[in-house]
């Protein structure tokens, strides 16, 4: 295993990370130097092996410091959603078992917040300077050695689902049990092998580290003695500029950046030079098969995809060459043995659509502290099969393609419905920016259709336009699956993630339906 120890041997003054806006830079020896500041701090505060350390924190350089001195102290690492209420983050901790807590003063109020509903959490620093209920992150962390602690046992991330349909649930494993020297890093070898990313490399972090992909995916650029750049934000056109400025080799992204910069001006998309980056993979959310055509031939056949879930448990991949031929797919697994199943556990025929389960003795996980979760992601007669609450199918040639969230297909008039396949349709007019869709209760049908839409900036949310999408999705997909009422908000609730949170919008129109 490498990691940023070995680099700081060897390439000291190379930058580790960049902070794409502001250009603030942290070389490999910093970054070495103050994660063994934070292992260090971590044991002399009293955190021993498989214990719980949490990071509240917008996209910042020391989240890898903070990131890597957990794992150098063999400590749980769990970064917490930034954009939650302090009531949803003081879950996670008192969840997780927390002891520390480090945010930054952009968090300190929602933070402090959290703490309240996590006593067991009695480690708090602040980064940018400390008040009463934190103490000072940089002043606590300079009051030791830039030396590894005498033995250095791997630690572990402790993630949390998004909680689209319910809390978020805990993903845990056993700590490796080796040092960090030994460890293999999994992520790491995995971009070697698909992306040929290597020392060489300049990743673009578009995506909140607090999700699992975007952090793996950097912490993986650390271990390959790469340079990774993180983005404080996406924003299609900055995104853009910083391929050409920092001459991007690599990225991992979500479906709904490519459409935010499929529906650039094609004079600012064409404005720059894309030619440095030469991979490009997504995953998270259903890609729309029109929105990858469009990347592919604008990009050309650099964009991989991969499904997986924070839980580990199974993993298909696909290149472009392959999705060109089977459009829509996410791919063959790549880890664990696919099983599509019907509501009973049995196995349906090829080309049926069913749940999705991985087979995967090798890569056991728990959702902490909730073995009903847990058993319920299990298949009712193998419990090394999980599934992830995915529905889909598979081909002939052994290509899997998601339909849908099982929690979100919709039944109307005894036919199921899966709202992804509409909403794919919608966010192709140029007038969307977003739209989800889900199901409504209907006294005749059962349910029905409902879809919300947010309009691209300028356009006006009207009865017109309303009837524009109806028309426009009249003419793409099948009738019985159009909206049968269609609404408009300014902003959807959807995470930078790519997730939606969707069973909270629904919600609110149940309410107001049983209302």
């Amino acid at each position: 295993m490498t990691y940023p120890g070995a680099f700081a041997e060897t390439t000291p003054d190379k930058a580790a990370l960049i902070l794409a806006g502001s250009g603030e830079v942290m070389t490999y020896r910093q970054l070495n130097d103050r994660s063994n500041q934070m292992a260090q701090l971590c044991r002399a505060e009293g955190l021993k092996e498989g214990d719980h350390i949490s990071l509240w924190a917008e996209n910042i350089l020391d989240y890898f410091v903070v990131y890597w001195g957990a794992m150098r102290a063999g400590l749980y690492f769990t970064a917490v959603n930034r954009f939650l209420s302090g009531e949803e983050g003081g879950y996670i901790l008192s969840d997780s078992g927390a002891r520390a807590l480090i945010t930054t003063a952009r968090y300190r109020e929602v933070a402090a917040a959290a703490l309240e509903h996590a006593p067991g959490c009695t480690i708090k620093l602040m980064l940018g300077g400390g008040n009463d209920t934190f103490r000072d992150f940089e002043e606590a962390l300079s009051a030791y050695p830039a030396e590894p602690l005498e033995h250095e046992p791997m630690g572990s991330f402790m993630l949390y689902s998004s909680g689209t349909t319910g809390q978020p649930k805990g993903v845990k494993r056993p700590l490796p049990g080796v040092s960090i020297q030994e460890q293999p890093a999994m992520t790491a070898a995995f971009a070697r092998m698909l992306g040929g990313m290597d020392e060489n490399t300049v990743y673009l972090c578009p995506a909140p580290l607090y999700h699992a992909a975007p952090l793996a995916y950097t912490a993986a650029i650390n271990e390959l003695g790469g340079t990774a750049v993180v983005m404080e934000k996406f924003d299609p056109q900055l995104f853009l500029e910083y391929v050409e400025q920092y001459q991007v080799t690599a990225t991992q992204v979500v479906p709904t950046m490519f459409v935010r910069m499929l529906k650039l001006d094609e004079a600012e998309r064409s404005r720059h030079d894309l030619s440095s980056m030469n991979f490009c993979i997504h995953a998270a959310a259903p890609c729309p098969v029109p929105v990858k055509q469009q990347m592919i031939e604008w990009w050309g056949p650099i964009i991989h995809e991969y499904y997986a879930g924070t839980e580990g448990n199974g993993m298909t991949y696909i290149g472009s060459q392959d999705w060109l031929e089977h459009p829509g797919s996410v791919g063959k697994p790549m880890m664990g043995v696919l099983h599509i199943c019907d509501d009973d556990g049995n196995e349906v025929p090829t080309g049926e659509a069913g749940t999705v389960y991985f087979e995967n003795e090798a890569m056991p996980f728990e959702y902490h502290g909730a073995p009903e979760k847990t058993k319920a992601a299990q298949h009712p007669q193998h419990p090394t099969w999980t599934a992830l609450g995915d529905v889909g199918y598979v081909d002939e040639d052994g290509f899997l393609y998601l339909t849908d969230r099982k929690a979100f297909m919709i039944i109307s008039g005894g036919v199921n419905i899966y709202p992804q396949e509409i909403e794919d349709c919608l966010v192709m007019h140029d007038k969307v920016a977003d739209v989800a869709v889900f199901g409504l209760p209907d006294p005749e049908m059962g349910e029905f259709v409902q879809a919300v839409v947010q309009p691209a900036e300028g356009v006006a949310a009207t009865d017109e336009l309303a009837a524009e999408l109806i028309s426009f999705a009249r003419d793409t997909i099948a009738h019985y699956k159009v909206p049968k009422v269609l609404d408009f908000r300014d902003e959807l609730p959807r995470l930078p993630t790519g997730k939606l949170y969707k069973g909270q919008l629904r919600d609110e129109y149940l309410a107001t339906t049983s209302g």
